[in-house]
């Protein structure tokens, strides 16, 4: 279980989400932008560490943007022990990618070299991959951030299952879909879940494949990832009532 967008002194709604994660077993996954403003390590060890910072020895991290407003984003990698920049692991049946939206991801770059020799290496009938920036979203003005188109073929040309974001304040769930964005089922799902408690972003526009969308909720995404399938629940904070759950068989 996981969000991103999380940590700001300025208020205590990562106190709120962190005691979610005191009640579900597990691994947590953190989707960048962890701790605001500017991922420096005094914020990490003063803001995030004593809220979602209970569970760093079940943490698996990816960095935001707002980490590199600090230098190569030394503050997140000291924090977390220098972590690599992007790595993967196996949980249960599944190969989950945590990779790196701050730095190249071009088709040629390393990162996504890398990824497609693990993805031939191992391979799974269950994958996801998580990073900080999604491609899809109601929030851009034109639904997308090109930049990731790469890393959305690769991972849906691969049958992967699910791709889980953060950065935009908000939740939103998409339908199953193809290489360009369009209805397929079986295909490739993104949710995005910035709803660790930072703010609250709204929408610009309405994707066709959007299918739930909340932006005035903050909580966490619980996955229950089995061996030929996941369910999904957005979990909200004492207090709220949005929640959102399915489940999908594995392809």
């Amino acid at each position: 279980m996981g969000a991103g967008d999380i940590s700001s002194c300025d208020n205590d709604n990562d106190e709120a989400t962190a005691k979610l994660l005191d009640e579900i077993p597990g691994t947590v996954f953190v989707l960048g932008d962890n701790v605001y403003i500017d991922g420096a390590y005094f914020e990490f060890t003063d803001c995030y560490d004593p809220t979602w910072g209970r569970h760093k020895d079940r943490t698996k991290p990816v960095p935001g943007n707002h980490e590199y407003f600090t230098a190569e984003a030394a503050g997140y990698f000291d924090y977390f022990d220098s972590i690599p920049s992007y790595y993967a692991y196996d949980l249960g049946a599944w190969r989950i990618y945590a990779l790196n939206s701050e730095i190249d991801v071009s088709s040629t770059s390393e990162q996504v070299r890398w990824l497609q020799n693990d993805l031939e290496a191992n391979p799974r009938h269950c994958v996801l991959a998580y990073w900080h920036k999604p491609l899809w979203s109601s929030r851009y003005e034109d639904g997308k951030d090109s930049k990731f188109e790469a890393l959305w073929k690769i991972f849906h040309d691969a049958g992967a299952e699910l791709i889980v974001n953060g950065h935009i304040h908000n939740y939103e769930r998409f339908a199953e879909m193809d290489v360009e964005g369009e209805h397929a089922s079986p295909g490739l799902r993104q949710i995005v879940v910035g709803t660790g408690g930072v703010n609250h972003d709204g929408y610009v526009t309405s994707l066709s494949t959007s299918e739930v969308r909340n932006a005035s909720t903050y909580g966490v995404l619980k996955l229950i990832l089995s061996r030929t399938s996941y369910s999904w629940q957005f979990i909200p904070v004492a207090g709220e009532s949005f929640r959102d759950s399915g489940t999908t068989h594995c392809h």
